[in-house]
């Protein structure tokens, strides 16, 4: 059985990603064939595809971390051909067909699309993630999300508020304030140029911040901590490289100005900062699954896909997510 994915020789540039046709394997124990339907954009793909994320793979490879698909081949115990599946995958996910180990796919819940499943697992695990693994949430605590309309974002919202916590999130732009705010979230602030003024203005102090954005607005906000609040960075928005490749020397001098933290004044003021890749836990499989079963209990709405392209169309879905001007997912169909 053949697969059509896109691929790149190397990383570097976006313009070198092509379509070809490649052979599967023969399935092993424990195996599943699932033919893809949709598959989730991150910004990880960008950054991958470009060169700039850490884990990127050395030489040629297909990017993408997850999908969601039907079952057409199998030797799992666990799933028979036309179970729904959603998977997550590390590097691999721009494809028609995935060979998989049944370990790294979760049953679509009843009533989703599979455009939905494909939105689910990366985005709402790295929510999860920093905000019980590492940022330890708790009731009533108030929490800072930034791009609170993007795919993360969005589930960390959402989560937040499931946990009894108080989201507070900062956009862009005006008309995705107000898209969360239809959704029941009213602490909402548009970003202005300078966000350090505009939050000492509004007086917000946080125990946790989720930050995907870097620099100025990153600092700005671990200086609103409260004593024991956790500063939590999954990425580094400012760092997006351009339409096809990164500006070297834009990135050096962000670099250069990165914020920095000195850890006798985080022991003075008992604030924390914590980083994390979410990569590394596709090598602690055990650790993913319960993860992902735990998270799935939280009862949360099934995310927003904002934005749909065709498989064919995967570069023009790149620049949709590149841009930054996104409400939710962004994925790829796959055939019909």
């Amino acid at each position: 059985m053949n697969t059509q994915v896109w691929y790149t020789p190397k990383a570097g540039a976006i313009s070198r990603l092509t379509q070809r046709t490649q052979p599967l394997l023969e399935l092993t124990n424990n195996e599943v064939c699932v033919a893809v339907k949709s598959i989730g954009l991150n910004f990880a793909d960008i950054f991958a595809i470009t060169g700039l994320y850490s884990a990127t793979p050395q030489g040629a490879f297909t990017p993408g971390l997850e999908y969601s698909g039907e079952v057409i081949q199998s030797r799992s115990a666990q799933y028979k051909v036309g179970d729904r599946v959603m998977g997550v995958t590390r590097f691999g996910g721009y494809s028609s067909v995935i060979n998989t180990p049944d370990n790294y796919l979760t049953p679509l819940p009843y009533g989703w699309s599979y455009q939905q499943g494909a939105a689910y697992l990366v985005q709402t695990l790295t929510a999860y993630y920093a905000l019980t693994e590492l940022g330890h949430i708790k009731p009533n605590q108030t929490v800072l999300i930034h791009s609170a309309a993007g795919g993360v974002g969005l589930q960390a919202m959402k989560l937040v508020k499931a946990m009894g916590a108080k989201p507070i999130g900062t956009v862009r732009s005006r008309n995705k304030a107000e898209y969360l705010k239809k959704l029941g979230f009213n602490d909402v602030m548009v970003r202005e140029s300078n966000f350090k003024k505009q939050l000492l203005q509004s007086q917000y102090k946080f125990d946790l911040v989720l930050d995907g954005v870097g620099g100025g607005v990153q600092k700005a906000s671990f200086n609103a901590l409260n004593p024991m609040g956790r500063l939590i960075v999954f990425g580094a928005a400012e760092f997006t490289p351009g339409k096809n490749r990164p500006n070297y020397l834009s990135a050096i001098l962000k670099y250069l100005k990165r914020p920095k933290y000195d850890v006798m004044d985080m022991i003075s003021d008992n604030k924390s900062v914590m980083a994390f890749n979410l990569i590394w836990l596709w090598e602690q499989v055990d650790y993913l699954s319960q993860l992902i079963s735990v998270m799935q209990t939280i009862e949360i709405a099934p995310p927003y896909v904002g934005h749909e392209f065709d498989f064919n169309d995967a570069k023009a879905a790149i620049e949709c997510l590149r841009q930054g001007n996104t409400i939710g997912k962004v994925v790829l169909n796959v055939g019909s």
